[in-house]
């Protein structure tokens, strides 16, 4: 039984795949630190106000990722079985329940921005930065969930490089936006954080008529008019929810988990939150390997079981798990190796006990990268995609609520240990989950076509 598969063709579509997605996140994580180190100099009130505040944009992103990899299991693996009609079908599914999401959590931050900022943090000057942030940047919500739910859809049809050309429109618009309005350049009056709220929202709206236009002029593969998107067989939501449910739920469980992992950080200072952000904000620019690897992983993943040819799957899954382990090495190298370098490039304005902090954190960080290079990708880029997707959500649940937050609460609140140590609990299940995910996927039992011959 060899390891490594010698169909060049794997490999070339693989990385071909996989490329765009490592630039689009790239790019989006650009953004994510030009506000970190644009809004940073504001001062570390206004830097943990907009990353409590992205609490609520990252449990929607939650909720959305989980719709949109319910569409992408299902719609991978009709896809390659050149069923369009049904493709369209679920992207209209997935679309009308996101913009649900999206009004629902619009609705709760800009009527109560303050009570909804005090579930993750006690600290007074947090929050009332924060409201002053969310109340605005809260209207982004609905062009988010569009633009995400379309480049899913493309994605599942193999169009992966729109996203990337989106992410660098959001990264042009919102750095220039930032510019001119916190600072007040250009005759703009300087609005602070209110102001990269408003350059938030502007690069959102951006995005979502540049997918559109592409959706309508330039797309050859979906053909997709919009009011396709109304009607859907009985049949197929039925699927939807049945092989989607596990995976929508999983991916809300992991925005609760995020949500609360906050909640956690929230309740140990103003330094503690910023070198979380600062921490997550450089990992997510130095780790586009892993999570461009995984994306490209559950499509050519999909694609293959969907087209009925189990040989091959097992053959692609036995070389992706050498290939995951290497980026993750790689990645974590990189991250420990680079950290500080970065940190006082970057952040040397900030206060001495963030920046150590932040360091603190990274090194952590570093060995954890490893662990979520292999089984995140093993996890949800094969088992869930070729799929089995009960599973991916039992682990996940088994984990989080038994392991991580039970041992982060008693570090923090009963042992009073220091924040990095919570901070490693926290990310503990990520080096944990290779000992299930080395069985689990070697055993192929997750291979599953859920397509229909009869639709």
């Amino acid at each position: 039984m060899s390891w490594l598969t010698r169909d060049k063709g794997f490999y070339k579509n693989l990385f071909s795949l996989a490329a765009p997605l490592m630039l689009q996140n790239i790019v989006t994580y650009s953004v994510n630190l030009a506000d970190n180190v644009m809004v940073g100099s504001l001062g570390e009130a206004a830097l943990s106000g907009v990353f409590m505040s992205n609490q609520i944009q990252t449990l929607l992103q939650m909720l959305v990722t989980g719709l949109a990899a319910a569409l992408a299991v299902l719609a991978t693996q009709y896809w390659g079985r050149r069923d369009l009609g049904s493709v369209k079908q679920l992207i209209g599914i997935s679309m009308k329940l996101s913009m649900l999401l999206a009004v629902l959590c619009w609705g709760a931050v800009f009527f109560f921005p303050t009570q909804v900022l005090g579930l993750f943090t006690d600290e007074a000057s947090v929050v009332e930065e924060g409201a002053r942030y969310i109340r605005i940047v809260c209207f982004s919500y609905p062009f988010f969930v569009f633009t995400n739910v379309l480049v899913a859809a493309l994605r599942s049809v193999e169009t992966v490089r729109v996203g990337m050309y989106l992410s660098f429109s959001a990264l042009v618009t919102n750095v220039f936006l930032n510019w001119v309005l916190i600072f007040g350049h250009l005759g703009a009056p300087a609005l602070g954080i209110r102001g990269a709220a408003i350059a938030t929202l502007s690069a959102r709206m951006l995005e979502s008529a540049i997918i559109l236009f592409y959706i309508k002029r330039v797309d050859q593969k979906l053909c997709l008019k919009f009011r396709e998107l109304l009607h859907s067989s009985r049949v197929l939501v039925g699927d939807f929810f049945r092989y989607g449910f596990p995976v929508i739920l999983g991916d809300i469980t992991w925005g609760l988990n995020m949500a609360t992992q906050s909640a956690i950080i929230g309740r140990l200072g103003a330094a503690a939150i910023s070198s979380v952000s600062i921490a997550n904000t450089l990992l997510q620019i130095l780790s586009v390997g892993v999570y461009g690897l995984s994306g490209a992983t559950a499509i050519v993943i999909g694609k293959t079981v969907g087209s009925g040819d189990y040989e091959k799957v097992k053959q692609y899954a036995r070389t992706m798990q050498l290939i995951f382990l290497g980026m993750g090495l790689f990645t974590g190298a990189l991250v420990f190796f680079s950290k500080d370098l970065i940190i006082q490039a970057v952040y040397r304005n900030l206060a001495p006990e963030t920046l150590h902090m932040a360091s603190q954190f990274l090194t952590v960080l570093s060995v954890t990268i490893v662990g979520t290079g292999y089984q995140m990708s093993v996890l949800t880029g094969i088992v869930r995609a070729g799929g089995a997707t009960h599973f991916v959500l039992v682990n996940d649940l088994i984990f989080v609520w038994l392991i991580v937050i039970p041992s982060a609460c008693v570090a923090a609140f009963w042992l009073h240990a220091e924040p990095w140590v919570v901070f490693a609990c926290l990310k503990s299940d990520q080096v944990l989950k290779c000992a299930v995910a080395v069985v689990k996927v070697n055993r192929f039992r997750w291979i599953k076509n859920l397509t229909r011959a009869d639709l």
